[in-house]
């Protein structure tokens, strides 16, 4: 069974890798956030909002692509003044790469190509789980004579 502790443990190997990651978000398609790990920082900042927009950019980064058809969208990267933000799909989610200007970028893209495709396993063995149930449905229908046990166990109650 796949619990958010695995992404946890899968994201923290991202951020230790290289100095220059501040943070690390892993969206599903909607925008909502699975799971991040952060270095310290003196601000705060809206994980799940960045979380989002970063989603949002990245389907619409991929979508243009699918338009124009020039192939699948590998990795997206947005350069700031102060920083810089990658994004990758890794099968129904996106990770999200917050770094430093002074980022070894080569890094974070290899980082980012090889841990896209574990989260990707990952996160669609997550996502296809069922939520435990106390009938299955794998189980037979219940009988007549089920319904009648049960319906005298709540009379009884």
């Amino acid at each position: 069974m796949i619990n958010i502790k695995t992404f946890d443990e899968i994201l923290s190997k991202i951020i230790k890798s290289e100095s220059g990651i501040k943070k690390v978000i892993l969206v599903d398609r909607t925008g909502l956030t699975i799971a991040h790990v952060s270095k310290f920082s003196y601000y705060p900042v809206d994980i799940d909002g960045i979380g989002a927009i970063a989603s949002a950019v990245f389907s619409a980064s991929e979508e243009q692509g699918k338009n124009l058809e020039i192939g699948d969208l590998d990795l997206l990267s947005s350069e700031f003044t102060d920083g810089k933000i990658f994004a990758a799909s890794c099968g129904k989610g996106v990770l999200s790469v917050i770094t430093d200007k002074d980022v070894n970028i080569g890094m974070v893209r290899l980082l980012i190509k090889k841990t896209s495709e574990q989260l990707k396993e990952v996160l669609d063995e997550f996502l296809a789980e069922k939520p435990a149930s106390k009938i299955s449905a794998d189980k037979k229908e219940p009988t007549e004579e089920d319904l009648k046990a049960a319906l005298g166990e709540l009379e009884k109650s």
